[in-house]
């Protein structure tokens, strides 16, 4: 069992883009899945699927690359930890690198980026920033 399943999900996507993988595969959960969406629709990823076992199932996510293998994401952070959580205001909602990047925020809405969470005026815990 992992205690951060989160920073895992970004470790593998780290990980698998540092060896330039098509595909990486991740234990899948409804949070997993929404974070997959959000990272589809902002163009980091080409796509995700679900693959069902007996188990939990498997998040498939295919990387997208520019060019030369040079990766659409150039970088993942995880901010808000089992240990620390770390939540914002609407007024405080964090830019990532001056709007290039976006921050993963999940809030009463469901997990958003941090435009959207502009454009609903609301705040919520910050999950992760990607560049």
């Amino acid at each position: 069992m992992l205690t951060d399943p989160i920073a895992d999900m970004l470790t593998r996507i780290r990980n698998a883009i540092r060896t330039k993988a098509e595909k990486v595969d991740i234990p899948a959960s409804k949070m997993k899945v929404d974070i997959a969406k959000v990272l589809k629709e902002e163009g980091f990823i080409k796509s995700y699927k679900i693959i069902k076992d007996k188990k939990q199932g498997i998040l498939r996510v295919s990387l997208k690359y520019a060019g030369e293998n040079i990766s659409v994401i150039s970088g993942l952070k995880r901010i808000s930890k089992p240990g620390r959580r770390v939540y914002v205001e609407k007024e405080k909602i964090p830019s990532v690198i001056g709007g290039v990047g976006i921050a993963v925020i999940t809030t009463s809405k469901g997990i958003l980026t941090d435009k959207e969470c502009r454009q609903e005026g609301i705040g919520g815990e910050v999950l992760c920033y990607i560049w």
